[in-house]
């Protein structure tokens, strides 16, 4: 249980209220209509203010006044709507046990030799003894007893037997539901029973109670196996950490260890925190976290992730965040927040079962009751060439009304969303890619096109100055000396290029601008010894009021003249500038309002990656791959080039980022935009989906996108929408067979074609398990293994 500060407010008299939050284990709680009958039961406790139930992962977070009810008051509520709450948060334990995430998930099920799994086995021997006396020892099957005259034989008892054993169970939950007045499942099968057995339709009654416990139990089994993606997602974190501590080590658990403090990892050992390495050296998997393929090297200086694993070296890591706040946490944070949030499909299908129940209970109620009063002979009717006789006695439509009842159940249809949202996300959160709701997930699936930032998404974002180029009588250290002078103030990777070139060539005395100011999507400027020097783009000078257009007029690709290279019609050769932007390169003019110094020129590399990742999102059916940059057309032209997208866009402010993505939105429909989270934000507000690349260890960019690549490889893109696009099949298929199989049963029914076990062993378990199989396919699509390396 944890106290909630940001859920405080005011009671009636003006004071502040004091909520808790308590987190709850409900693990029958493992379908939608649980987690209704439950929330009708907290929502009529006094005191309850907000409730989030999650039956994907059979746990409750319950918000409460705690100067009007207790945890315990909650508690009862829950096993009040017919659920086991089996492990309770300790109302004292500490910060820490709320930090590590409380109860997360509810505990693998031993269905098969659970209480109920016994029941159900007694119950199955009874029914097969009863048919074994009702159908082939009708000779021993010799009357026992009676009630209210009415004889009961051998097979008789068996089956009351039979119903006692495993429809007792139904009909308790049943009574939960009619309490709760939740038209669901439980409340339809014990009904069934119950009216079966009472009219003296002992086969039916006990078939029923045993075909039903045994579809409970096996939706059960494919409910644990759904959740165990994400224990698996879970236990990636160790429980433990090896702290340095007075000079000495210990094992302490792993949510004990501060901010700041030293932990040792051994070859072979799980990284516990996150952190920085201070000593040591080693390979590091870190595909948990990344989906990285190949282990990556680690130094002193770099970062590491809570779950990698390493691999061969001896690591010393200072903590830099708590168990609850590592990139881990924050990721099944994430996944579990994602399942909670109810997708347009999922919300649709509530809707429909909503009208769906009652329809099917009512024709239910009026085929068992209409046709023997208004059938007075049997009647014969031919049907696609095939008889078919109705007759009026109440047994046999008392049963068709029966197996109606089963076939009203929505279970199929109802979870085939959730439980296919629950395998995506998971799947795609163990391979590097945070999915933060379902809805993003079917979104993603259905964009026409993908917009791609240039910059640290196909490029790797580590520039590097390949050309100097001076200009007059300025030399190259003196060029240098003024860029690197006035790059000194800003964070741009720009910046921190020239500033490593600058020192690589031994250029010292850097002077210190003053009135330093960045002029947005264009460059730099700032005041030195008195004289204000600009950096930027060559469109920042020309609107200075320098002529640069013969350096960057492209020619037709012959030798320039000798005479013309040589003329004074501008400070740089004919075609210089352009010459260098051919070769996809950034170009960076240095010089005052009146005098020009020179130009740096400026490489990012294009990830290898990049040119398979798009062309297989085009052949995935992507309608459109677009570069969006705020780089010069001829840098922006030959890096499109090389990765083969459909169509570029080039010296892109970031509101015009946005109107790039608006325009594609017209054009082409539903847009996925990817960038780093950070300037591209408003771009990736704009779009349909927003994709952030390198999120690991970044909180602006895990906030910032509805979807988030955790390592700094495009290559996961196509995996992505892959995933995406087969999910929202897989969704379709599910919602549509379910309906279809239940709609041909309603129809069989009437004339007789679909019996009782039939509706069950179908239209109920095997479509649950059905829909709950195809989900987990999901997990098994994987990221190509093409990468940066």
């Amino acid at each position: 249980m944890t106290e909630n500060p940001d859920a405080a407010g005011e009671t009636s008299g003006g004071g502040q209220r004091r909520e808790l939050t308590a987190r709850l284990v409900v693990p029958e709680m493992d379908c939608p209509s649980c987690a209704q009958k439950v929330d009708k039961s907290l929502q009529r406790v006094d005191g309850v203010v907000d409730a989030t139930l999650q039956p994907t992962t059979g746990t409750a977070n319950v918000t409460y006044d705690s100067d009007r009810i207790s945890e315990a008051d909650v508690v009862d509520a829950i096993e009040g709507a017919g659920y086991e709450v089996v492990r309770e948060s300790d109302s004292d334990h500490d910060e820490s046990e709320d930090a590590a995430g409380g109860a997360d998930i509810a505990p693998p099920s031993e269905v098969w030799t659970s209480p109920r799994a016994k029941k159900t086995w007694l119950g199955a021997a009874f029914v097969t003894l009863g048919l074994l006396f009702e159908f082939l020892l009708t000779g021993q099957n010799v009357t026992v007893a009676s009630v209210l005259e009415y004889p009961l034989h051998i097979a008789d008892v068996l089956f009351l037997g039979a119903v006692a054993a495993s429809g007792i169970p139904v009909v308790r939950s049943g009574y939960y539901s009619a309490k709760n007045r939740s038209l669901d499942i439980d409340l339809l099968m014990g009904t069934a029973i119950i009216a079966a057995t009472g009219i003296g339709y002992f086969v039916e009654a006990a078939t029923l109670a045993v075909l039903f416990s045994i579809a409970e139990l096996l939706e059960d089994y494919a409910m644990d196996r759904a959740r165990d993606s994400l224990r698996e997602l879970m236990e990636l974190s160790p429980d433990e950490a090896t702290v340095v501590r007075d000079g000495e080590e210990v094992t302490v658990p792993a949510d004990e260890v501060e901010v700041g403090e030293t932990v040792v990892v051994r070859p072979g050992d799980k990284i516990p925190l996150d952190g920085t390495v201070v000593e040591g050296e080693s390979a590091v998997d870190q595909s948990p976290i990344t989906g990285e393929s190949v282990p990556v090297d680690k130094t002193a200086g770099d970062e590491v992730y809570a779950g990698a694993i390493n691999e061969e070296g001896y690591l010393e890591v200072e903590v830099t965040s708590t168990a609850g706040d590592s990139t881990l946490s924050r990721i099944i944070e994430m996944v579990q927040g994602a399942q909670a949030k109810k997708t347009d499909t999922e919300q649709f299908v509530d809707r429909f079962s909503g009208y769906y129940t009652p329809v099917v209970v009512v024709l239910a109620i009026l085929t068992a009751a209409i046709p023997p009063l208004v059938i007075a002979d049997p009647v014969s009717v031919d049907v696609a060439g095939y008889g078919f006789t109705f007759a009026g006695d109440w047994q046999t439509w008392f049963i068709r009304g029966l197996t109606l009842l089963v076939i009203a159940c929505p279970c199929a249809f109802v979870i085939s969303t959730p439980v296919s949202v629950v395998s995506g996300i998971t799947s795609a959160a163990k391979n590097g890619v945070l999915i933060k709701g379902g809805n993003y997930l079917e979104a993603m699936g259905e964009v026409d096109a993908v917009a791609l930032d240039k910059t640290g998404t196909l490029t790797k974002g580590e520039l590097a100055v390949t050309d100097v180029v001076p200009v007059g009588d300025t030399t190259e250290d003196d060029l240098l000396r003024r860029a690197a002078g006035l790059e000194r103030r800003s964070e741009h990777p720009i910046a921190a290029a020239i500033l490593a070139r600058a020192d690589e060539a031994g250029v010292g005395n850097l002077p210190d601008p003053t009135g330093f100011e960045s002029l947005t999507g264009k460059g730099i400027r700032g005041e030195i010894d008195g004289e204000t020097y600009y950096a930027g783009k060559p469109a920042l000078f020309e609107e200075l009021g320098f002529d640069l257009a013969r350096a960057r007029r492209e020619t037709d690709g012959g030798v320039v003249a000798e005479e013309a290279a040589e003329s004074d019609d501008g400070p740089f050769a004919e075609d210089a500038l352009a010459a260098l932007e051919r070769e996809g390169k950034t170009v960076v003019i240095v010089g005052t309002e009146s005098e020009l110094l020179g130009a740096i020129a400026i490489a990012d590399e294009v990830r290898p990656a990049s040119k398979r990742a798009v062309q297989h999102l085009q052949e995935l059916g992507v309608e459109r791959v677009v570069m969006l940059t705020g780089d010069n057309e001829g840098t922006a032209r030959a890096i499109a080039e090389q990765v083969g997208v459909d169509e570029y866009r080039a010296e892109l402010l970031p509101e015009e980022k946005v109107d790039a993505v608006e325009e594609l939105q017209a054009e082409y429909g539903e847009v996925a935009m990817v960038g780093d989270g950070i300037n591209d934000a408003p771009a990736l507000a704009t779009a349909e989906v927003g994709i952030a690349m390198g999120a690991a260890g970044t909180d602006t960019a895990l906030e910032t996108a509805d979807i988030a690549l955790m390592g700094d490889d495009v290559g996961k893109l196509p995996y992505l929408y892959e995933l995406s696009h087969t999910a929202n099949g897989v969704i379709r298929q599910n919602i549509w067979t379910s309906l279809g199989v239940k709609a041909l049963l309603a129809v069989g029914v009437p004339i007789g074609l679909v019996s009782v076990a039939v509706a069950v062993v179908v239209g109920d378990m095997g479509m649950s398990l059905g829909v709950t199989g195809n989900a987990m396919r999901l997990s098994r699509i994987e990221p190509d293994r093409f990468s940066d390396t």
